[in-house]
């Protein structure tokens, strides 16, 4: 059953990956559009999808850190914030692209943070 859910996740990564080709994406966000949202919005969500190892690694202070592994068994954890844009971000943006999905599906207003924080740290 793990080797099912495990093979699904990655052919939804698959497929974001190829959707995410193109930048103008109605559930996206450029890395300047988000650093000034993190500049100026005090009350901004954002959802850090990577694993916590890669998180120790280096992280946005404000984040809140599910890995998209277990965001839809998690996904209450976010119910509070459920009116409000949540910032998705992961490595590269293709854990995002799919957590994006995940969110959106369950009623969420999600964006995906193109270039994800190998971007970001740059």
């Amino acid at each position: 059953m793990n080797l099912l859910k495990n093979f699904i996740i990655l052919f939804v990564v698959f497929i974001s990956v190829i959707s995410c080709a193109q930048q103008n994406q109605p559930n996206s966000i450029t890395m300047e559009q988000f650093k000034e949202k993190l500049k100026s919005d005090k009350e901004l969500i954002v959802l850090d999808v990577r694993t916590p190892e890669e998180v120790a690694a280096g992280k946005i202070e404000i984040a809140i850190n599910i890995p998209v592994q277990v965001l839809e068994q998690r996904i209450n954890e976010l119910k509070p914030y459920k009116s409000k844009e949540i910032l998705v971000i992961c490595r590269t943006q293709n854990r995002s692209a799919v957590a994006v999905n995940i969110l959106k599906q369950k009623g969420y207003n999600a964006k995906n943070v193109l270039g994800g924080m190998n971007e970001y740290i740059r």
